[in-house]
């Protein structure tokens, strides 16, 4: 199959070549898609696609015996949805079917919808209220980063540093309306969704005994994402069907073809368009509410990297978030659902966010091992958690030293936690060079010349040489894009210019060691 992204690349290839060692012929060749492509990941995957039906069709002619519908579909035969939807007015609804406890009504409206039948979250670990919401860069920076305290006043709160906080965000109830009202839908009327010939839609469709049955209008809120993803190319199709207006009819029919793809992702995932928008601007199409459950994208977690230790709060969390936002290429600004959501919740508010603990990509380190880690921008947020962790082990045990490198563009607008790193930098601190470790910042645009954590690696190669050297292990954290590889790069060659040829493949074997972890996002 097309594998997307060079990390997912790299393993496919290696899987292709060592199947193709083991003596196993190819069917087609190995697809590579690409979602950086300007018709997104489908640009790959619809060539391929045709490439393997047709050649498994002259492998074996009884594999597919429909091959034709799948190479040239059929728009006048769309069939059925794979779900029903039962409806019980609100007076049929039995009264054991009516859930007040918040826990209970998530897990009961994820349970049986049939995009998360294999998320299997069960009901929210805690509901936390906002404590703290804080900005941590300058009312005049470009960019808005949060620090966020949620606490559970009634109970501590079981994690670990390196853990991640999953949280299902609030949509807008007006476009939760404006949804139901397009759709023609009774808010208020009860439902239950099954699989198709009876079964249930997905398993534990019971909750403590009770019938599956929700209100219509809090599935579409807690299961159903209508006010920020975007639908897939199968949504158009089947929008096409229920179109009555010709040319909305055409319209859809191109976007759904292979000679619409381009149009298609420049139209919708380029734009950011939901399904909610989709929707309005083809106002014929009535599609039946059991497409609509069984195609509009999945209401999903948010993860965030936890920044604080339990050791120091026993019953809050702390968060370290951008607010994400973003121009499309028609200059519509479009706003992350999560991040924008607790940015506008004051502290205090009777507003409870239902939250999972998830076990996080950066193991917890014992505090005899020496820490060399770098985190910049938002991936300081997991160290600001190791860090305040090991200032707590320090008090009552001896602790390893730390050396954090930490990067932003500006010290004056986006120094994130300025006075945190400083004061664990001071003598005695977990930071402190007289203790062993150290603190360096990159401020990237601080000076006419770029300088980013890779190059304040090289700086301190010395330190970060004599770290790893006393056993060292190595955390990175942060975005996804060049800094991994950079950082990567930059640590190999302290490892080559210190260690010599001695040192060959000694990231390869922290690795196998568990001692050099990444999480980026």
């Amino acid at each position: 199959m097309p594998y997307l992204g060079s990390a997912i690349q790299f393993a496919a290839k290696k899987i292709d070549r060592r199947i193709l060692q083991l003596g196993a012929e190819p069917i087609v060749e190995i697809g590579l898609g690409d979602d950086q492509h300007p018709s997104g990941y489908e640009g790959a995957l619809d060539p391929w696609l045709l490439s393997l039906w047709k050649s498994l069709n002259q492998a074996n002619p009884s594999l597919l015996p429909r091959i034709s519908d799948i190479i040239n579909p059929n728009l006048n035969n769309l069939g059925d949805a794979k779900i029903d939807v039962i409806y019980y007015s609100s007076d049929d609804a039995p009264q054991d079917s009516i859930v007040s406890d918040s826990k209970k009504l998530i897990e009961r409206a994820r349970s049986i919808s049939p995009a998360l039948k294999f998320h299997k979250d069960g009901e929210p670990q805690y509901m936390l209220k906002m404590v703290t919401n804080q900005r941590l860069t300058n009312e005049g920076s470009d960019r808005d980063v949060r620090h966020f305290e949620l606490e559970d006043p009634s109970s501590a709160i079981s994690y670990q540093v390196g853990d991640a906080l999953e949280i299902l965000p609030s949509q807008n109830p007006s476009a939760v309306n404006a949804f139901i009202e397009r759709c023609n839908l009774d808010p208020d009327c009860y439902i239950t969704i099954r699989a198709k010939g009876g079964d249930q839609g997905s398993k534990g469709s019971t909750v403590n005994g009770l019938t599956d049955r929700i209100k219509l209008k809090t599935f579409v809120a807690l299961a159903m994402d209508v006010a920020s993803a975007s639908p897939r190319r199968y949504f158009f199709e089947v929008m096409s069907y229920f179109a009555t207006a010709e040319h909305e009819k055409e319209r859809l029919q191109y976007f759904a073809s292979p000679e619409g793809r381009d149009d298609l992702y420049q139209y919708n995932q380029k734009e950011s368009r939901t399904v909610l928008e989709v929707l309005e601007e083809f106002p014929s199409v009535r599609m039946p509410f059991e497409w609509l459950v069984q195609l509009t994208p999945p209401l999903k977690k948010r993860a965030f990297s936890i920044s604080s230790s339990p050791l120091t709060h026993q019953n809050r969390i702390h968060l370290t978030v951008s607010i994400v936002s973003w121009l499309t290429p028609f200059k519509r600004t479009r706003h992350g659902l999560c991040s924008t959501w607790l940015a506008g919740l004051s502290p205090n508010e009777e507003i409870l966010i239902p939250c999972w603990i998830h076990k996080g990509s950066l193991p917890p380190p014992h505090p005899s091992v020496p820490l060399v880690l770098i985190g910049p921008g938002t991936g300081c947020a997991p160290f600001r958690a190791f860090i305040e962790e090991r200032a707590a082990q320090s008090v009552t045990e001896l602790t390893a030293h730390v050396l954090f490198f930490f990067g932003c563009r500006n010290e004056d607008s986006d120094f994130l936690y300025k006075d945190f790193w400083l004061n664990h930098a001071q003598d005695k601190g977990v930071l402190s060079l007289k203790e062993g470790g150290g603190f360096f910042v990159a401020f990237s645009r601080d000076q006419p010349q770029k300088v980013y954590v890779q190059h304040k690696i090289k700086e301190q190669s010395e330190r970060v040489w004599n770290m790893l050297c006393s056993g060292a292990a190595v955390y990175v954290a942060g975005s996804s894009t060049k800094m991994p590889a950079d950082v990567t790069a930059a640590l190999e060659e302290v490892v080559r210019e210190k260690g010599g040829e001695a040192a060959s493949g000694w990231l390869r074997k922290l690795e196998r060691a568990g001692k050099f972890n990444i999480e980026t996002w």
